[in-house]
């Protein structure tokens, strides 16, 4: 079962914080992810969030917003929090790729301790990504603060979010048996939102496999499933994650239509 109260503490203070930070910069913040899907459990997810301005930011100002971040991640659940700062230019109407003022992830922590000013010059650009998480905002999401979701978001191209998922799981059959999980799960809820339209999250994607596709992979849905779910060591059988993966991905590519090619 989700539960989010362990971070309702930190959500606040991201909030109130970002609004020192920012002022009237600032026109939204808005949670995704498993956070706002049923899905949250401390020791395995991360905290998504994506964090709406009006124009672009003085270096100094990033360099504090990320100081405040950073501070933040160190009490935040295992996998910390992963944010990016997007212009509200570039989120109604929707732009694909969208270009991003800054990012950051627990995967970057390192670059950023060490090396602040290069961060801050080069942690920059688009990210299709966004795609998929405007999505999931405009599907699901929770406004902490700002405009509602349905004014700060346009409606994201069903091109520009297939491209966004596609690219996210497209080398699956080589990279399944590393990241086997992650892989396992998100190749379902692609192809479930293929053919039912439905944005679903990882553990749900995982139930959606259960039910439509052969009983052979049911014990690889099950154990990324249990994974996902933080119940302790699962082992993978690495052929039949290939032959999941392979099967998978000639799926999707059967069932995307052709004006989405």
């Amino acid at each position: 079962m989700s539960d989010l109260r362990t971070i309702e503490p930190l959500l606040g203070t991201f909030v109130s914080r970002s609004w020192d930070i920012l002022g009237d910069h600032l026109l939204g913040i808005y949670l995704h992810g498993s956070a706002v899907m049923g899905c949250f459990h401390p020791a395995v997810s991360d905290i998504d969030l994506i964090v709406l301005v009006r124009h672009t930011l003085p270096d100094a100002v990033k360099r504090a917003f990320m100081d405040m971040t950073v501070e933040l991640n160190a009490s935040a659940p295992a996998k910390g929090i992963e944010m990016s700062i997007v212009r509200s230019a570039f989120c109604r109407p929707f732009v694909y790729p969208t270009p991003f003022e800054l990012h950051f992830s627990e995967t970057h922590l390192a670059w950023y301790r060490e090396h602040p000013d290069d961060y801050i010059q080069k942690m920059k650009g688009t990210d299709p990504d966004l795609a998929a998480h405007f999505t999931v905002i405009r599907k699901r999401g929770q406004c902490l603060f700002g405009l509602p979701i349905e004014e700060a978001f346009g409606e994201v191209p069903r091109a520009d979010y297939l491209d966004s998922i596609w690219k996210d799981i497209c080398h699956a059959d080589e990279e399944i048996t590393e990241n086997t999980m992650y892989l396992t799960l998100n190749l379902a809820r692609v192809l479930a939102f293929l053919r039912e339209g439905s944005v679903l999250s990882k553990k749900e994607g995982g139930q959606w496999a259960i039910l439509h596709l052969p009983e052979t992979f049911h014990p690889l849905i099950h154990a990324a499933l249990s994974e996902y779910a933080g119940e302790g060591d699962v082992v993978y059988d690495p052929e039949t994650a290939r032959a999941y993966a392979n099967a998978m991905l000639c799926a999707i590519r059967d069932t995307v239509s052709p004006d989405s090619q």
